[in-house]
């Protein structure tokens, strides 16, 4: 850990140092009054990582302070995302109600001080009162009230004497002062609700502004870090505490930038409109940008976490791509899920001179992912492919099913079409098709050339499911409600077609879908009577690629059109052609180093990115694992500078690259690793020596730490002997963080499988 990643972490630092703070205690305080969303999720890793980095620790504290909106559910939805993540706030959960009696005592400290005053006038009176910028305010009559009246006022609002809105307490400061949040704040109001946790003892209610810091104080907080919409707020929580004259050491307020993302609303208002108004199906509806709406959509927490590592910590507010997550999730199912073969929108073809059936060979992981894992995929005379794998009128480019183009069918054999059947109204509803025997995938003799493989199944040993396609909630990039709400964020098909072997065997929760996206099988409407599967993402982003129509007079520019498939209609769009030599590249990176088309496309059209790339490839022959590094880490080094301003070499990517492959290490310790090198420039064999970071692949040493959570976690064996197979991953995890993330993933998973057999 660099105590100088960012901005906040070099104040904790340079804290410590001065002996300000003997221990970094943090805390993440939100109200519960809606579920967290992704803004959340960067707060909690900024203010439980901080602590985590500097050996300290991170309260997780409800600000239940709005008896009118809060809720246990919501308390329960915190503490979730908060344990989802990763994060562990200790033996209890803080709440800011269980500090109202000493809040309540601060604040009548605050009168006797003659620092307070009870104020009567109505909140029009009183936001006339406050001035504008360029205006001083005025004081209100009432602050000439004697101590004695305050006192006994401020009580009798304590003992619910007086009406809502009746009275308010308010703090002396300076009605003329520039920063308005200083003219004379409310510290008090009174609301006769009751609260979900104290009851209906209280009658009044403390302000944020007066509670947070007070609240901060009692938990002994030393970094009080909050987004930038409150740094306004740092003056009252600095008079406060200043005024009360209270022991230090006393907390300090920093901010930074909160997360903002396009397509994306994140005002707990807004959401909660959408969530009353039944616009989605509840807080973790998986189209909502919930922590709950991620999980259940199938967002891995590794994913989020990268997101919010990604995005870093920043002083100034921005907008985020929410295609930058969206890659994170890619990024992590790529390396880690199983693919299968599914058809969405069936289409029968009969094998006219195929007889019996039989089982292919087919390997869930292609040959880039260090997985293993196959089964057998059932083959017979009828099969479905997906209805846009056959065109009976091709453009240009299509390289699937047509007539006269044969097509390979994924892990079997070759096939043609002979004849196409229609309806009565045009409609195809069979291809009639032959196959090549000596055309078996992994063992042809045919001789013929096909440009593309095309997923199927068999018809009789083929699974129905329920696939729901999610797409983005909202159609603009900046949306203000539901008025700009995607109207297809939403497709919902009820037959689509599964290999048997996702279904019978359960190998897993996520999948790749094949040509389709990655999915996840649903973890409250899934069942076996009816497999409902959730689209996570798609396998690109097509969103991205949308560009505006292009004017009449740009067609004579070196530009080409091109007609993009998204949401279901054609839009044509607008990409710069590539040149010559960007095409060979292409070509070349695609089909001779394997690499998926979106990488090698980046690679081809970046110069700096490809010469580093090349230039990596003269010290190791790994293609695929070298691209995958320099797209995501490199190239985020080399957005804002030059190759020779790195303090790394393309040498030292390759000697990273090759100690991931050999197993060395883990991705997430070649994360970590890179991040070093960023800074200093220091080889990374060398790195991995001196903190001690290499991969633990021993059975021998990985054996007993799985015996010792198995023995702690007997309730969790018997429901994974009951049936409950989801509980591997539970099992896997904590191994892997017992070790530090330092166990091989694929020891742990093949020995705690073993272990509860």
């Amino acid at each position: 850990m660099s105590e100088n990643k960012d901005f906040l972490h070099a104040i904790v630092n340079e804290d410590l140092n001065s002996g300000k703070y003997k221990e970094v205690i943090t805390r993440f305080p939100p109200e519960p009054n809606g579920f967290p969303h992704i803004g959340h999720a960067k707060s909690i890793c900024i203010n439980f990582g901080i602590a985590s980095d500097f050996k300290g620790h991170c309260n997780l504290r409800m600000d239940d302070t709005n008896p009118t909106k809060e809720d246990t559910k919501y308390v329960e939805a915190l503490k979730d995302a908060v344990s989802w993540l990763g994060f562990d706030w200790g033996e209890n959960v803080c709440f800011t109600s269980d500090y109202f009696d000493k809040i309540y005592d601060y604040a009548v400290k605050l009168i006797k001080i003659n620092k307070a005053y009870v104020d009567s006038v109505n909140e029009e009176q009183m936001r006339e009162n406050r001035g504008t910028v360029t205006q001083a305010g005025v004081r209100s009559k009432f602050a000439n009230r004697t101590i004695e009246e305050n006192l006994d006022l401020f009580e009798r609002m304590k003992n619910g004497e007086f009406k809502d809105g009746e009275h308010v307490l308010r703090a002396k400061i300076d009605m003329g002062a520039a920063n308005m949040k200083l003219r004379d704040p409310l510290l008090y109001r009174i609301r006769h609700a009751h609260h979900f946790r104290a009851g209906d003892k209280w009658c009044i209610y403390p302000m944020y502004d007066f509670a947070h810091c007070l609240s901060d104080y009692i938990e002994n907080v030393s970094h009080s870090i909050c987004t930038l919409e409150f740094e306004n707020n740092r003056d009252i929580y600095n008079w406060v505490l200043d005024t009360l004259k209270l022991e230090l050491p006393r907390p300090y307020q920093h901010e930074f930038a909160r997360l903002g993302i396009n397509y994306t609303v994140m005002s707990k208002r807004k959401l909660l409109e959408l969530v009353d108004g039944k616009y989605v199906n509840g807080w973790d509806d998986p189209r909502m940008p919930t922590i709950a709406g991620y999980k259940r959509k199938g967002y891995t927490k590794e994913s989020i976490l990268n997101f919010c590592d990604q995005i870093g910590v920043a002083k100034a507010n921005s907008m985020v791509d929410v295609a930058q997550l969206e890659f994170c999730i890619r990024d992590d199912l790529n390396k880690k899920v199983p693919r299968v073969l599914t058809v969405l929108d069936p289409l029968k073809v009969t094998i006219e001179n195929y007889e019996g059936s039989e089982e292919l060979d087919a390997s869930y992981y292609p040959h880039d992912v260090p997985k293993e894992g196959s089964r057998k995929v059932p083959f017979s005379r009828e099969i479905f492919i997906e209805r846009d794998d056959f065109s009976q009128n091709p453009e240009k480019g299509y390289f699937r099913l047509t007539p006269t183009q044969a097509v390979r069918l994924r892990h079997g054999y070759i096939i043609s079409c002979k004849e196409v059947i229609k309806d009565s109204d045009g409609n195809i509803t069979e291809i009639k098709a032959e196959y090549y025997p000596n055309s078996k995938s992994g063992s042809d003799t045919s001789g013929i050339k096909v440009k593309s493989a095309i997923q199927w199944v068999c018809s009789k040993a083929a699974k129905k499911v329920e696939v729901r396609l999610y797409d983005r909630l909202f159609k603009n990039e900046a949306p203000e409600g539901i008025e700009d709400l995607n109207p297809n964020s939403l497709k919902v098909i009820k037959n689509a077609l599964i290999e048997p072997a996702v279904i019978l065997e359960k190998i897993d929760e996520r999948f790749q879908f094949e040509r389709q996206g990655y999915f996840y099988a649903d973890p409250i409407d899934y069942s076996d009577e009816k497999p409902v599967f959730n689209k996570i993402v798609g396998l690109k982003d097509s969103w991205g690629k949308k560009t505006k129509v292009e004017k009449p007079e740009q067609k004579n520019k070196e530009n080409t059109q091109v007609k993009i498939q998204a949401k279901n209609e054609q839009i044509v769009g607008e990409v710069t052609a590539m040149s010559d030599e960007e095409k060979a590249l292409f070509e070349k990176y695609s089909k001779e180093f394997g690499l998926n088309n979106e990488v090698a496309n980046i690679l081809a059209r970046d110069e700096k990115l490809s010469s580093f790339y090349q230039e990596c490839l003269t010290t190791l022959n790994s293609p695929i694992s070298l691209a995958n590094i320099v797209v995501t880490e490199v190239a985020r080094e080399l957005k804002e500078k030059d190759t020779s301003e790195l303090k790394f070499t393309a040498s030292q990517i390759s000697q990273l690259v090759k100690i991931l492959d050999d197993g060395t290490i883990s991705s997430k310790i070649a994360k970590q690793v890179f991040e070093e090198m960023v800074k200093s420039g220091e080889n990374p064999t060398k790195i991995v020596e001196d903190k001690g970071l290499v991969q633990i692949s021993d059975p021998a040493i990985i054996s007993p730490i799985i015996d010792e959570i198995i023995e702690k976690n007997p309730d969790n064996v018997a429901k994974f002997k009951n049936g409950n197979t989801k509980l591997l991953g539970f099992f896997v995890g904590q191994v892997l963080k017992s070790t530090g993330g330092k166990a091989n993933p694929q020891v742990v998973n093949k020995l705690v499988a073993q272990k509860l057999k």
